[in-house]
């Protein structure tokens, strides 16, 4: 499942041993709290981008996106979900 979304915000979720994580919110998601996944975006240099989500947490009705790679607010992307199934 894929979907395209545009990035409306990031933060740094935090920093440990000079590694930084971060959370990006975008303006549509089909991810959901616990998914995991990859949000593709193309570089200025027309360079192909992938992040890693790591996760996804809720937080004040706002689904934010774990991620190790920073991506800009207006930066446009193809998200792809992995679903988590229960076993």
């Amino acid at each position: 499942m894929s979907f395209r979304a545009t990035v409306v915000d990031i933060r740094e979720e935090r920093r440990v041993s000079g590694r930084q994580r971060w959370q990006i919110l975008l303006d549509h998601t089909d991810f959901s709290a616990g998914d995991t996944g990859v949000l593709e975006a193309v570089a200025r240099s027309g360079a192909r981008l992938a992040v890693e989500v790591l996760g996804v947490v809720e937080e004040d009705e706002e689904l934010w996106h774990q991620v190790e790679k920073p991506l800009m607010a207006g930066t446009s992307v193809t998200g792809s979900v992995e679903r988590k199934t229960s076993s």
